[in-house]
């Protein structure tokens, strides 16, 4: 059963390298991945370490989470998952307290909806993130939180 799932994965890095323009031997000059061990995981031969998909991820410029998929290491909703929480953490445009506060609501939804978090302090959201959520200025509860932090201002 493995195999099957190695050789989807070496036809789609076929397809992605092929789609890249790049020769095998160019794709193991950019990964520092052998020409034959390449090859051999194209040809389903082989199946790859997480750390060397994530070479050729990064060398072909395609989401190493896919190809975590592809090759059975990742469950194809954990990839969507992580997709996008990494999609809102590396938003330039939302501070961190925005983005924690987006985490919690995606997670509500997500545990309305029937899906179980994926890790222990995802499990612990209902009670713990909410104290890092400060109210906004002018806010009534602001004020106690500002004078708990510093009294003499």
């Amino acid at each position: 059963m493995a195999s099957l799932n190695v050789g989807n994965l070496g036809e789609y890095l076929r397809e992605q390298r092929r789609a890249a323009q790049l020769s095998l031997r160019q794709l193991a000059d950019a990964t520092g991945v052998s020409n034959p061990y390449l090859s051999q995981i194209e040809r389903g031969l082989r199946k790859p370490s997480a750390d060397v998909l994530q070479q050729v991820a990064k060398a072909l410029r395609i989401s190493a989470e896919t190809l975590y998929v592809r090759a059975g290491i990742l469950d194809e909703r954990e990839r969507e998952e992580l997709e996008t929480r990494a999609v809102i953490l590396a938003d330039p445009s939302i501070n961190e307290r925005q983005k924690n506060v987006l985490l919690q609501i995606y997670d509500s939804f997500r545990r309305e909806n029937g899906f179980v978090p994926g890790s222990d302090a995802d499990a612990d959201g209902d009670a713990g993130p909410r104290k890092d959520v400060r109210p906004r200025e002018g806010d009534d509860a602001g004020a106690d939180a500002t004078e708990d932090q510093d009294p003499h201002s």
